[in-house]
């Protein structure tokens, strides 16, 4: 099955995105913020956290789950650890104010961590980590979410799909930058070959009476499986401990509970970590990281982390848009 697209310029989606939002409740600083998010998301060819979470972030709005005009509030518990409110606001907006103490606490201290609390978090993770890289700092952040991954050898939900992104600095070049769910597959990526009648890898997930299937529908209305069998589930599980109590959050069948099932972005925590290799190492460990990364693109068929996101980045013309999720956004401006 092949979906129509529509051709839209950056500019267009990032207008798109922030009318819909403005026009349901956001005011202009998250609504800006988020629009920001979901464009670059587009540039760089992760359509699944796009506008294709558009109509989530609008359902959070319409049913008062999330305060469209909520403002962080940052707290420095210690000088190296920081804590931020979102204000049970959207996610964007609290790396805007968080993100840069981090990062001159680790500059200051050689690492720095950020606890992020009563957030909604509906994106990739990459644009948290590469801002901590392109100062000069290794990245790393998770989020957990709401149960649709089976831990391995079951066949209920448990964890949230529970991504994890990692950065490293390249002076002069862009870092190193890896961002992944911890199931087989993204949530998003398996609503997206549901809607456009897809198939799946099998091994991906189980239909809802516990079979493994292809069928990516059967597998949205099933569960996930961890990727890697036994070594992705404790993964999700080190996760769901990082961004719940460590932060002093939820584990995911308790952002669940307490969710409203809207469709829209469940509130949550994050935990951001900032460190300098410089100052954890003693020296400058640049040419050393560029001579292990010669060796590594040298071994035929390799490529690093996050280049073809880069590469996408250099093309600033037009993207094709599902016609069907515009026509449904627009409606939502209406």
């Amino acid at each position: 099955m092949t979906s129509k697209t529509t051709d839209l310029s950056l500019d267009e989606i990032f207008n798109l995105a922030k009318s819909a939002l403005i026009n349901n409740g956001a005011n202009e600083e998250n609504a800006d913020a988020v629009a920001s998010t979901v464009t670059n998301a587009e540039r760089d060819g992760s359509v699944s956290h796009g506008l294709f979470r558009i109509p989530g972030y609008i359902k959070a709005l319409q049913s008062n789950k999330v305060d469209g005009s909520a403002v962080p509030e940052i707290e420095e518990i210690t000088p190296v650890i920081l804590r931020c409110d979102a204000q049970n606001g959207f996610a964007p907006l609290a790396h805007k104010y968080g993100i840069e103490k981090l990062i001159n606490a680790a500059n200051a201290f050689g690492i720095a961590g950020l606890s992020i609390q009563r957030c909604h978090h509906f994106a990739a993770l990459w644009p948290e980590v590469e801002a901590i890289s392109d100062q000069g700092l290794v990245g790393l952040t998770s989020v957990s979410y709401m149960p649709g991954v089976a831990p391995s050898g079951g066949t209920t939900a448990l964890f949230g799909t529970n991504p994890i992104a990692f950065s490293w600095p390249r002076p002069g070049k862009n870092p190193i930058v890896f961002d992944m769910a911890t199931a087989s597959m993204a949530k998003g990526e398996i609503q997206i070959a549901a809607r456009d009648g897809h198939s799946v890898p099998l091994g991906t997930g189980l239909s809802p009476s516990g079979e493994l299937t292809t069928d990516a529908s059967e597998i949205d209305k099933g569960v996930l499986l961890p990727f890697g069998g036994h070594k992705g589930s404790v993964i999700a599980l080190m996760i769901e401990l990082l961004s719940g109590p460590l932060v002093g959050e939820t584990f995911s069948y308790e952002t669940k509970e307490r969710d409203n099932g809207d469709g829209g972005p469940a509130q949550g925590g994050q935990f951001i970590l900032a460190m300098s290799p410089e100052i954890i190492s003693g020296k400058d460990t640049s040419a050393q990281t560029e001579d292990f990364l010669k060796k590594y693109n040298e071994i035929e068929g390799t490529r690093l982390p996050g280049e073809r996101r880069h590469e996408n980045r250099k093309d600033l013309g037009k993207r094709q848009v599902n016609s069907a999720l515009v026509n449904t956004i627009k409606e939502l401006i209406i």
